[in-house]
């Protein structure tokens, strides 16, 4: 098998030990870090959210798995830098006001940056105002909000309409998800995208800023 291989492997494995290994290895021998980023660690975690997305593992070995490979872009990251690497694409991600749930929220955020996406990541309870100003502020192309209540499914139409406000809707994709929120409600409120999961989110998203 190849380094890229192997790194692959071991990132579905959740090794994050061998993961830093193997990079400190390459590195030494001047191989490039966005080739070790993009053939080993990024097709790695590509390979669990497709298993993901067909049932296939759970959210245990995907959170497995994104450990080692944030350890794996740890590893990198002075070498990236260094090289410059431009991201494919930025998104301001969080879960929506009066809501406190995160896990879905993260398992999004592991996704879009599996597929080499920047992800400003605002957690929780996050108001209308506070998604849009930051897509804004970060030159984003999308505002990803996340509800698990009903009860606060409203505030993702807050966002559309603030993104409306604010005169970005030509620039910036709303996308919306969680366990209540459907295709229709997507398109009652009118934002852009719906996704029923993190990895579909995710080539959405690439979709979107490519």
């Amino acid at each position: 098998m190849s380094v890229y291989e192997d790194l692959s492997t071991f990132v579905q494995q959740g090794r994050v030990n061998n993961v830093k290994e193997i990079i400190a290895a390459e590195l030494e021998k001047g191989t490039n870090a966005q080739t070790l980023l993009q053939e080993g660690l990024l097709v790695g975690m590509a390979v669990v959210g497709e298993k993901f997305k067909n049932n296939q593992v759970f959210v245990p070995e995907v959170l497995i798995a994104a450990r080692a490979m944030q350890a794996g872009i740890d590893s990198l990251a002075a070498a990236l830098a260094a090289e410059k690497v431009e991201s494919k694409g930025k998104v301001v991600l969080g879960t929506v006001k009066g809501d406190l749930h995160d896990i879905g929220k993260n398992l999004v955020k592991i996704m879009l940056e599996s597929k080499g996406l920047d992800v400003i990541d605002l957690g929780v309870d996050v108001s209308a105002e506070k998604f849009v100003d930051t897509a804004i502020k970060e030159g984003a192309q999308i505002i990803a909000c996340s509800a698990l209540l009903t009860t606060t499914m409203s505030v993702m139409q807050e966002v559309v309409d603030k993104a409306n406000e604010k005169g970005i809707r030509d620039k910036v994709k709303i996308m919306v998800g969680g366990a209540p929120v459907t295709e229709e409600f997507k398109n009652k409120i009118g934002a852009d995208y719906y996704s029923a999961d993190a990895s579909s989110a995710s080539d959405i998203a690439l979709q979107i800023c490519q």
